[in-house]
């Protein structure tokens, strides 16, 4: 069935292409673990791909330290319910920590559901910074974005919106001697507030949105050069697995493609500028050809990152 419409454009971008995603791949059952289903990365490390199609909902993963359990990413107040009760069939521990890898509705909005569960959202400071701008409504002003989700989503009408309590700037450290957490921030990517949760006696790197996998990237609140910058901090990790936002489990050379999309994409827009193409011819001849094979669409269905690479790049008047 057709993906449940949303109101935010985040939203709105990501699920209509994880919809042409999934109609593009449909030919090759097998290739990845089941959506829905928790893999278990490394020892107390798990990983869940979240129904993004038909429902709207992120990825999780969770890691059960000696005497708590840290969830990344909240997911929709919907999406946490889902996974709760897989993450207590992994582990009796309480969940004392929820990781909110940006501020977006499919990775935050679900917070009260683990504020419910006794824990308390961690996120970089940019996070906050962020929900007071775009959740007005909340913070004493107009309607904002958890009002206009609401409208159409059942979960977030019935849930509240729940900011970060514990923030962090550059890095916050979990260690209790048996499992090390370090949760870091790496500059402007996909959002102002993007936080990673890296793992590096096993070697894992939960990315938020700022690594996807798959045709997922929504550039409206990125500045792409930074982007790309993150992504080479990222790179620079010993990274033996990566736990994309959306889109399943990969290994480090996602990361390659990933800035590789971008990079590409800024050269043919900046070159095209340089040419004196307008907005909409370059709108209709793009081409990244690697894209097509990485994401399963034509980079020029992603018109939403091509108008604010070409805002970028336009020289000012």
């Amino acid at each position: 069935m057709p993906p449940r419409p949303v109101t935010s454009p985040a939203m709105n971008a990501v699920v209509a292409l994880a919809l042409a995603l999934a109609l593009a791949t449909a030919v090759a059952p097998g290739a990845r673990a089941e959506v829905g289903k928790p893999q278990e990365v490394a020892p107390g490390v798990w990983f869940h791909e979240g129904d993004l199609v038909r429902r709207g909902h992120s990825n999780n993963g969770w890691v059960v330290l000696r005497d708590q359990v840290l969830v990344i990413d909240a997911n929709f107040p919907s999406g946490a319910a889902d996974v709760l009760p897989k993450i207590r069939a992994t582990s009796p521990r309480p969940i004392r920590l929820a990781f909110d890898t940006h501020h977006h509705g499919d990775h935050a909005y679900g917070n009260q559901a683990w504020v419910e569960q006794g824990a308390a959202i961690v996120a970089h400071e940019g996070v906050l910074a962020e929900m007071r701008r775009h959740e007005t409504g909340f913070f004493g002003g107009p309607p904002g974005r958890w009002e206009a989700e609401a409208a159409s989503r059942p979960d977030v009408r019935a849930s509240r919106l729940a900011p970060p309590t514990l923030l962090f700037r550059d890095k916050l450290v979990l260690d209790d001697g048996a499992m090390r957490v370090e949760l870091l921030h790496l500059g402007v990517a996909h959002t102002r507030g993007d936080g990673f949760a890296w793992l590096p006696r096993e070697r894992i790197l939960f990315t938020g949105d700022a690594c996807v996998n798959g045709a997922f990237n929504y550039t409206g609140e990125s500045d792409t050069a930074s982007w790309i910058n993150a992504l080479t901090g990222m790179a620079e990790l010993p990274i033996k697995q990566i736990a994309p936002g959306h889109g399943e489990l990969s290994d480090k050379t996602l990361l390659d493609m990933q800035r590789r999309y971008f990079q590409e994409l800024r050269m043919a827009v900046g070159k095209a500028i340089e040419n004196g193409k307008t907005l909409d011819q370059i709108k209709a001849e793009l081409d990244i050809p690697f894209y097509k094979e990485w994401a399963g669409v034509e980079a020029k269905t992603r018109v939403e990152n091509i108008e604010h690479v070409y805002r970028e790049l336009k020289p000012k008047a």
